[in-house]
């Protein structure tokens, strides 16, 4: 997914985890959520290389890659918080 860019890859990562807070109704802060989806976009698309999965190389799919990895790891911060 290079032609989304580092600071493209922020941003998006940043709402993904924003809109995954927000729909999973965490109460971590909204920095908190968006350095999640950033770090849990990273972690999503680093999963689907080692399982061969390929996404579309654009914007909605970094999207949707990052914020199924955000919500992921926003559930697992969820059940490690308790």
């Amino acid at each position: 997914m290079e032609s989304v860019g580092w600071i493209g890859a922020i941003i998006i990562g940043g709402l993904a985890g924003w809109l995954a807070g927000k729909l999973m109704d965490m109460r971590f802060g909204i920095f908190m959520n968006i350095i999640l989806g950033i770090v849990g976009s990273v972690v999503a698309i680093a999963v689907l290389k080692a399982f061969h999965v390929f996404v579309q190389d654009s914007r909605l799919g970094y999207f949707v890659t990052a914020f199924l990895g955000a919500s992921l790891l926003l559930f697992v911060a969820k059940i490690v918080r308790r």
